[in-house]
């Protein structure tokens, strides 16, 4: 592998192959998502037919009652309002996140589903092409790194959704994985070629890999804090008796849920992440004869490192519940962001392989 005539010639054909799948997955990808978005658009709506319908009867209730009794029925009808607001988000999703037969008949949903899939399954050909067009494993560059990163975003979404009903977060993830093609193929087009000498390693195949995955998973993590965020403020203004102005975030799950949810997926991306670096330090003594020499990649591989370790800990025994944790965590994503583009481009240093 150090002779960069002994490797084999790359398959331009099958390349090309690899970029029209690309493109392909990322338009079924977009198609998904507006699917998405117009089922939490019509569930809005069911949501909001189904609070005028109780509005109603309520009134129809209170109908010949007078003086102190109108009054005091009043003042029972604006807090059963945020009472039953709860209520019939207790009867479409629990906290389990089992849903009801009301919100398991999203026909829409359904429909976005299996498109996904079938976006899966263009990106999966997408990526397996430029692997073989390549002779090599498909991440090592920038572009190649965020499209299979997408691709292990979408199929453990999937994957879960065999045991779970996730499509509350179909939109996000959905949105998530086509800005991530987009990005790639806008931002970070680069031709299917060989490996620089570096990087011809065994060693890529268990760092980058762990660290794909690791990254795949604070993105879903990501996703589930914000929507646990915009759960909260939801849940703060029907505690204060105003008005519900996101009706369709009643098919999600309530922010405590989302919340334990998020915290596991991060211990798992922990786990991972902590695999990451230790293997990228016995790569680093294997190709630079040092196992930590402050790199800017391995100093922000590290950042991210502590900031998730923080997480986890103040969460654990800290009592850091709710939007702290939430927001502790989407700042150690941001880091890996961070980390990923800024970090790659615009730093110099020996983990310089951007591809751009």
């Amino acid at each position: 592998m150090d002779n960069a005539g002994a490797l084999a010639p790359i398959n331009e054909s099958l390349g090309e192959y690899s970029q029209l799948f690309m493109l392909l997955a990322a338009m079924v990808y977009g198609v998904v998502f507006i699917i998405f978005a117009l089922d939490l658009a019509k569930t809005n709506k069911s949501i909001t037919e189904m609070d005028s319908a109780a509005l109603k009867r309520d009134a129809e209730m209170l109908v010949g009652a007078a003086g102190a009794g109108a009054v005091a029925g009043s003042g029972r009808k604006r807090r059963g309002e945020s009472e039953r607001a709860d209520n019939i988000s207790d009867d479409i999703v629990t906290d389990k996140m089992n849903y009801t037969e009301f919100s398991s008949k999203r026909p829409m949903a359904r429909i976005a589903v299996v498109l996904m899939w079938l976006a899966v399954a263009l990106h999966g050909f997408a990526v397996v092409s430029r692997a073989l067009a390549a002779h090599r494993v498909p991440w090592g560059n920038m572009y190649e790194f965020m499209t299979t990163g997408a691709f292990v975003v979408a199929l453990v979404y999937l994957v879960a959704l065999i045991f779970k009903d996730l499509r509350f977060m179909g939109t996000f993830i959905s949105g998530l994985v086509t800005l991530m093609l987009c990005a790639a193929t806008i931002g970070f087009p680069t031709p299917v070629g060989h490996l620089v000498p570096a990087l011809q390693s065994p060693w890529i195949v268990i760092h980058v890999s762990i660290a794909v995955l690791a990254s795949s998973l604070f993105a879903i993590s990501f996703a589930m804090n914000v929507l646990q965020l915009l759960q909260h403020s939801r849940m703060k203004r029907l505690a204060a008796g105003q008005s519900d102005n996101l009706p369709f975030m009643r098919v999600v799950p309530g922010a405590g849920a989302l919340e334990n949810f998020a915290y596991r997926i991060n211990t798992i991306g922990f786990v991972t992440w902590t695999f990451t670096v230790i293997a990228g330090a016995i790569w680093a003594e294997a190709a630079w004869s040092r196992y930590w020499g402050w790199d800017p990649k391995e100093v922000w591989s590290f950042v991210i490192w502590v900031v998730y370790a923080g997480y986890l800990h103040a969460r654990a025994t800290g009592g850091w519940t709710g939007p702290r944790s939430a927001w502790l965590s989407i700042v150690g994503f941001l880091c890996v962001i961070f980390n990923f583009t800024i970090v790659n481009i615009f730093f110099d240093g020996l983990h310089s392989y951007a591809g751009v």
